[in-house]
């Protein structure tokens, strides 16, 4: 594979807007199908509920899935989210969170991929998200 752990942590403290790099996010790892992620423990991210927020979340599902379609492609794309769904099967504590991203499909213009995110620790996912990304460039 030609995109490392460390082009991934270039890439998320590189051109991803400043609240995001905020988010702490950590590479954990990357393959042909995908990637995991580190969403770290931060109580700025719970809100008065005593969860992490979902806005918190999807922002992270979103930002990781693009650094897992970088990894399957060898590089960074430009590309833009077209579509993110997000579905709350369980509250989130607070805590460290992981992020398993699977690129589902990898087309010229179109991707698709699937993010689930679980409290470390329970292999159980509070959240997961189906989203659709169109490619800017060639």
């Amino acid at each position: 594979m030609g995109f490392s752990l460390d082009d991934a942590d270039k890439m998320l403290a590189g051109i991803f807007a400043p609240w995001v790099f905020d988010l702490g996010l950590k590479t954990l790892g990357l393959d042909d199908t995908g990637g995991r992620f580190l969403l770290p423990a931060n109580d700025r991210l719970v809100h008065v509920g005593g969860v992490i927020c979902g806005q918190a979340t999807a922002g992270a599902a979103d930002t990781c899935a693009i650094v897992a379609l970088a990894a399957v492609n060898g590089r960074f794309r430009y590309c833009s989210t077209v579509d993110l769904s997000v579905k709350f099967m369980r509250p989130l504590p607070p805590g460290d969170a992981e992020i398993r991203v699977t690129v589902l499909s990898n087309g010229k213009r179109m991707a698709y991929a699937q993010a689930d995110i679980s409290a470390v620790g329970t292999g159980k996912p509070a959240v997961t998200t189906l989203m659709t990304f169109a490619y800017l460039e060639d």
